[in-house]
Order: C-alpha cells, then sequence, then structure tokens
C-alpha cells in the first residue's frame, strides 16, 4: 500500500466512533467519530485562513502544499460518505473531478473499497450540486454519474434537455440562492445519511449560517497566502459575529509534519 507515515494524534476528545478497517486506522492514527445522520465539511487552509484563490488554477494543491496526507484523509472522507455535496464553483474548477475517494489517494483505493463495503455503501458516493443560476458545464463527466443537481426554477429552466439523461434536477425553493436547508432536507430524506460538503466558502456559509454543518474537518497547511481581492476564507458571504456566534468543540488534533488534522464539532452545545 501507502509508504505515508501514519498522522500523530495529538488529542482526541471521547466521542462514540466506528471502526475504520486496519489500514485506515494506522495511517489515521484511531477511529472516525461521524454520527449515521450528519452532514460534514472538508477544508485545507493556509496559516492565515485562505482556502480558495478562484484566479489560480488548482489553488487547492497549492494551499495544500501538496500534501500527501492531506490526499489520505480527503479520500478517507469521502469513503466515510454516502453523498458528496458540491457548488457550481468547485464544479467548474474541477473539469475532471468525480468526487472519488480513491482518485484523490490511490494508494489506498482498496482500503476505502472496504470501508465503503463495511458500511453498506456504494461504490462511490453520489454528488449532489447546488447551482442556483444552472450555469454548470453539461458535458462535466460526474453529470453521467446519475449526479444531483439542486437548483431553482431559472437555473431548471436552463438546464432542460442540456445534461445526460441519468442526471437528476430537482427544483427547490429560492431565487438568488438555492434554499440549503430544503436541499439538505431532501438529500437525508432520501437516506443519504453522511453527508460530506466539498462545496466553496459561499456555500458553506451559506450552511454554517443555516446551522447544517455537524463537523468541520479542517487541515491547517504550513503556508501564507496571503489576502489578495480573489482570495477566500473559510466562510464567505454572511456575517456571524456578534449576533451569530457558532462555537465549536474540538473533536481531534493529528499532525503530519508542519500540517495540522482538525476536527471540529458544530452542532453540539459548547456554552459553559
Amino acid at each position: 500500500m501507502s509508504e505515508l507515515e501514519p498522522l500523530a494524534v495529538l488529542r482526541e476528545a471521547p466521542a462514540a466512533a466506528w471502526a475504520l478497517p486496519g489500514e485506515l486506522r494506522r495511517l489515521y492514527g484511531g477511529d472516525l467519530a461521524l454520527p449515521g445522520r450528519c452532514l460534514y465539511a472538508n477544508f485545507v487552509a493556509s496559516i492565515d485562513g485562505v482556502v480558495a484563490i478562484p484566479s489560480l488554477a488548482g489553488s487547492n494543491a497549492l494551499i495544500s502544499g501538496k500534501s500527501e496526507a492531506d490526499r489520505f484523509v480527503m479520500g478517507l472522507l469521502r469513503a466515510a460518505a454516502d453523498l458528496v455535496l458540491i457548488g457550481s464553483g468547485t464544479l467548474r474548477a474541477s473539469p475532471a473531478g468525480r468526487w472519488r475517494a480513491e482518485t484523490v489517494y490511490p494508494p489506498a483505493a482498496e482500503a476505502y473499497g472496504t470501508l465503503r463495503r463495511e458500511l453498506g455503501y456504494e461504490a462511490s458516493p453520489r454528488v449532489a450540486i447546488v447551482t442556483a443560476s444552472g450555469a454548470i458545464p453539461p458535458e462535466h463527466p460526474v453529470l453521467a454519474d446519475s449526479a444531483i443537481v439542486l437548483t431553482t426554477e431559472r437555473g431548471a429552466a436552463r438546464l432542460d434537455g442540456e445534461l445526460p439523461a441519468v442526471a437528476e434536477i430537482v427544483v427547490l425553493p429560492g431565487e438568488a440562492e438555492v434554499d440549503v436547508r430544503a436541499a439538505v432536507d431532501l438529500l437525508h430524506g432520501r437516506g443519504h445519511g453522511r453527508i460530506l460538503s466539498e462545496a466553496g466558502p459561499h456555500v458553506f456559509g451559506s450552511l454554517v449560517e443555516a446551522e447544517l454543518v455537524d463537523d468541520l474537518f479542517l487541515t491547517v497547511s504550513p503556508l501564507l497566502a496571503g489576502r489578495g481581492d480573489t482570495a477566500f476564507a473559510l466562510v464567505e458571504g454572511v456575517t456571524l459575529l456578534p449576533d451569530r456566534t457558532r462555537p465549536a468543540l474540538l473533536r481531534s488534533v493529528r499532525a503530519h509534519g508542519s500540517h495540522l488534522f482538525l476536527h471540529y464539532a458544530l452542532s453540539v452545545d459548547v456554552r459553559p
């Protein structure tokens, strides 16, 4: 398998967890604490909090420092998901992406497959795309994987007859933006228990504002990005402080070299 050195566990708060297959457990340094019904997000950020630079192709890899450990964790979180939720910006930024565990970190492909079988999942998670306008490339390969397109009436009209027959268009409330609560309720209602959000900071901001994010996995990369006009922080498009404080519980801290891997619970009440 991989020659990746295991992540070092610096902190692990007690929590109900389910056992990972042996090699994944060894590399991750333990098991994964995620409830059967949840929405969890995964980001990599620079030390100064930049998660995306849309003007630069492949900015995620640049921000991560091309960390092998970050790719392993990304694959692990995809393998644990029943469905991956993305936005139209993420779709356009990854013209060949299909959001599969084994493509982001091939050395662990067999172990990821074992985990999905143990969880009773299909070989790959289904992908759902949030787009209010319907401005997505109809030739994108993930649409041929029976992707779900969550859009508005305006977006559906734009996409009518443009997508592969296996892609599903679902009209949800909203005009300028898709109602993310309606989107998540729909996905959970269809039996998609563990939803991984790999959407960008604007969709993530909407999910946080609606208090829909249960857990956040955040890789802190040992780089400074600077905040130019096109650099995005973790949460964009919404204002939380001072009126909407969202305290988090630190579940775990792992390290690999100078990269930190943080797991926060956002849906718990941590007030004193």
